[in-house]
């Protein structure tokens, strides 16, 4: 079982991929569900919500997809970047106070309903910012499973008392892990060196052709050790990387196996909850 995720993110947050990239964001995520469609492959996207109110255009034929499930992606990307600067330094919390958290997060959800008629359970934190509050506030709002961080054991969701599931990505992930857009090697490394970056699959970039092999090589033992995979793609990453190419690759894999929605997962991990535990 696999559970192909992917953010996309409103055009005037101005990321270093939207600055090199010769199209928006969301029209790149339309060529990409173009191939997900074409391959009977569903699909999670976590979307924020100024994306709906800004590029609603652009986003309706992919959210009118019956291959895609939305989830929430924050409302501005945490932005002004000012202010959670701020919470960080002095709280060691950069997604903001609680009453700022759930505003974010209603917010997100207010404009996903409106446009889509959708009312979302499922949530990822731009740049997996995953906060001491972050389970208290999302159970309160309504989301019933978050995908946050990278844990390459993770073997499926995980309950959190507060309320709902915790599902981290256990495939390489694509944007730190592949040289592109601004991310050259020397770039890559100036970045690991300031920030003493790692994740569980350490602090290498690789070509996309290499990022695809391990990729791929983490799908095959997710399914021999009976783990749900959790794979994050960034349809702008893919694109900026070779248009696709090797992604072909790893969709040919995954058109042969079960792919599942976030929220058919936390389907599947409430019956096997105790009985006692609220869902």
């Amino acid at each position: 079982m696999i559970c192909l995720t992917g953010d996309l993110h409103h055009q005037s947050l101005g990321t270093g991929n939207q600055y090199h990239c010769d199209i928006s964001e969301i029209q790149v995520a339309q060529r990409y569900m173009a191939m997900l469609r074409e391959a009977g492959v569903k699909v999670t996207f976590f979307i924020s919500g100024k994306a709906f109110d800004q590029q609603w255009d652009e986003l309706q034929p992919i959210c009118d997809d019956a291959n895609v499930e939305i989830g929430g992606h924050n409302y501005s990307c945490f932005t002004p970047s000012w202010w959670h600067r701020f919470w960080n330094k002095t709280t060691g919390n950069y997604n903001g106070p609680m009453w700022y958290q759930e505003r974010d997060t209603r917010r997100t959800i207010h404009a996903i309903k409106r446009r889509t008629g959708r009312t979302i359970t499922s949530w990822r934190n731009h740049m997996y910012m995953h906060g001491p509050n972050t389970e208290q506030v999302l159970a309160k709002c309504g989301i019933r499973i978050c995908s946050d961080g990278v844990r390459a054991d993770a073997t499926g969701p995980m309950w959190h008392p507060a309320g709902l599931f915790n599902f981290k990505i256990n495939v390489i992930p694509d944007h730190e892990h592949i040289y592109h857009a601004e991310r050259t090697r020397q770039w890559v490394y100036q970045w690991v060196q300031r920030y003493n970056w790692s994740d569980d699959y350490g602090s290498r970039s690789y070509p996309v052709e290499e990022w695809s092999e391990i990729a791929l090589d983490c799908l095959h033992r997710n399914e021999e050790r009976g783990a749900i995979s959790n794979m994050l793609v960034h349809p702008i990453t893919l694109y900026l990387s070779d248009r696709f190419k090797s992604f072909e690759r790893i969709l040919d894999y995954l058109s042969g196996q079960e792919t599942v929605h976030l929220s058919e997962v936390h389907r599947h991990a409430v019956t096997a909850l105790p009985a006692t535990a609220p869902t």
